[in-house]
């Protein structure tokens, strides 16, 4: 697994925020996606990095501006019966 950063302008609220979700999950395969318009940022966890010039593309045909992208390793956080693990 993979977590993606997407530091974008242009967010203002929640709306943004779901705007540039669904923009991102009908072009790339994912597990997860969260916005956050006040860190000017989306986090996208996925099985592999997405394509740069891609998602740049779909971030700015949704109207906002893309800053940059950092991917690193990511692992699902597991739970066991008495709580964390």
């Amino acid at each position: 697994m993979v977590k993606t950063i997407v530091k974008i302008e242009g967010m203002m609220c929640g709306n943004c925020e779901k705007h540039v979700n669904n923009a991102v999950s009908r072009a790339f395969v994912t597990e997860n996606i969260t916005s956050s318009s006040k860190k000017g940022e989306t986090e996208i966890i996925s099985e592999t990095v997405p394509d740069e010039s891609k998602l740049r593309e779909v971030v700015e045909e949704a109207g906002y501006t893309f800053v940059s992208m950092t991917s690193e390793t990511y692992e699902k956080k597991k739970f066991g019966l008495f709580g964390k693990k």
